[in-house]
């Protein structure tokens, strides 16, 4: 029964008993937090660079690094499954960055740097946890 179910129909659905509630929390708990990680990881993207501790004073163009975060977001809100999984590859970018920044860098950059990776691997492990639930059985 399409729509049955309550929840976004795009996100496919197994009728399996007691466990079908189970895995609907469940996916609805990772759209939950995929979200929030992400709209968090936008933010310390931008504030970071703008006010935190920016490279120059005043701010630098580093802040577009956010921009990349923002296309993907209308597709997690909705549930899109396809959305999560590519978005999932580009999270990687931003880990690799806090990576890099928490080696180099010094003082309060270096513990946004380990926000950054925090919230990179919090992203991506709701993004791939979703992505798996979800998808058509083989």
């Amino acid at each position: 029964m399409p729509g049955a179910r309550g929840c976004d129909s795009s996100v496919p659905f197994y009728h399996t008993g007691v466990s079908e509630i189970l895995v609907l929390s469940l996916t609805a708990r990772l759209r939950v937090a995929a979200a929030i990680v992400l709209i968090a990881l936008l933010t310390l993207c931008l504030a970071w660079e703008l006010w935190l501790a920016p490279l120059r004073p005043g701010g630098s163009f580093l802040a577009l690094k956010a921009l990349p975060l923002a296309p993907p977001l209308s597709g997690i809100l909705r549930g899109r499954r396809y959305t999560y999984q590519w978005s999932s590859m580009l999270v990687l970018a931003y880990f690799a960055e806090g990576v890099m920044r928490a080696w180099g860098d010094a003082g309060l950059s270096r513990q946004l740097a380990l926000v950054e990776m925090a919230l990179s691997v919090a992203f991506f492990a709701a993004a791939v946890s979703f992505a798996r639930l979800t998808r058509a059985a083989a």
